[in-house]
């Protein structure tokens, strides 16, 4: 009997294993087949993501291949990813880096034209440098009182503000020309004529100088505060309790606890900022003829050459590939800073 009992148990046994291991073939057949999955999901992700990437970087290859070719190359050589007849004058001739005579600009097919983008950079630069530093210091400020300060009528005060928003910025293009052009704050050797509008007289104001391209910019626009705002109404209201308990003030709280939780978003509100300036047309151009930023001596270069004979490609793409290299690098610099913001918390 025992002998029986034994066997009738090692067989129960036997049984139960391999009952206990069709489950385990099972669930290593599914993590198998999910593991599958992932890996081809993961693959078409990944050449979706360089057909993209190669699609948006293409046009500043193509720039910068331009450039370094020989305008008369360009147009009997239009197939060549490299670039046909390199050579590094168009650079040289943009930059203003030593004399360049007319026969050479001959030979290499250009227009016989003077332009030197070293003017408009330094103008560019620091028009968006103060007009990002400006506005998103102003901002911050006004998106915390929105935020945080208890008031009357504040919800209907922001309604009303962010309402600017749906006005166009060619709307107010004529009001703030006039009241740049009759400002009367001396600027001494940074004041210009501005007799070349129609409706100007003897007095220039801000007009042409650095004060007079920032002004309309420099201290708010509703998207950044809305912007900040939704970001400091995340953070939790018990660290600047704490804060309280230390005896801080509302200006002490914002610099030393809502701007350095708040350090991944404001450098985002900066990126964008600076960009938007960078690009701007229309203001630069109205308002500060005689004060060109890139974006203005780029179309006054691209207007000098003649209709009649074969445009200066490679002087315009030198210089727009240098007009660009700067938020190039910009991206480069901070762009970890934007994918951080757009994972963002109160509370890290």
């Amino acid at each position: 009997m025992s002998n029986v009992s034994t066997t009738a148990a090692a067989a129960v046994a036997e049984d139960l294993a391999v009952a206990g291991a069709a489950p385990k073939k099972r669930k290593q057949r599914k993590a198998g087949s999910g593991n599958k999955q992932m890996t081809l999901g993961r693959a078409a992700a990944w050449s979706v993501l360089t057909v993209v990437m190669i699609a948006s970087l293409f046009p500043v290859y193509w720039a910068l291949r331009t450039a370094l070719s020989n305008n008369n190359a360009i147009i009997q050589d239009t197939g060549s990813l490299a670039p046909p007849e390199f050579t590094t004058f168009n650079f040289q001739r943009v930059l203003g880096l030593g004399e360049v005579t007319s026969e050479e600009i001959q030979a290499a097919g250009a227009n016989d034209v003077q332009f030197d983008i070293r003017g408009p950079l330094v103008n560019s630069l620091i028009t968006s440098t103060l007009i990002t530093v400006g506005q998103v210091f102003f901002c911050a400020m006004s998106a915390y009182a929105f935020a945080r300060l208890k008031f009357k009528g504040r919800e209907a005060v922001f309604t009303v503000f962010l309402s600017a928003l749906m006005v166009p910025p060619i709307f107010a293009l004529i009001p703030n020309l006039l009241l740049i052009r009759d400002m009367e704050i001396d600027l001494g050797i940074f004041a210009i004529d501005m007799g070349w509008l129609p409706f100007a007289d003897e007095k220039s104001g801000w007009t042409s100088t650095y004060p007079g391209l920032v002004a309309p910019y420099i201290l708010m626009t509703p998207f950044a505060i809305f912007f900040l705002r939704q970001f400091f109404i995340g953070i939790s209201k018990e660290v600047e309790e704490a804060a309280v308990l230390d005896g801080a003030g509302h200006t002490r709280r914002f610099f030393q606890v809502i701007l350095p939780m708040a350090a991944a978003p404001i450098f985002t509100l900066a990126l964008i900022t600076y960009v938007n300036s960078w690009n701007e047309f229309l203001w630069p151009f109205t308002a500060g003829k005689n004060l060109e930023v890139i974006t203005v001596a780029l179309n006054d270069f691209r207007a000098q050459t003649p209709g009649t004979t074969r445009p200066d490609w490679s002087g315009l793409m030198t210089a727009t590939f240098i007009a660009g290299a700067p938020i190039l690098a910009l991206f480069a610099v901070l762009g970890r800073k934007v994918v951080d913001s757009i994972q963002f918390s109160g509370i890290k």
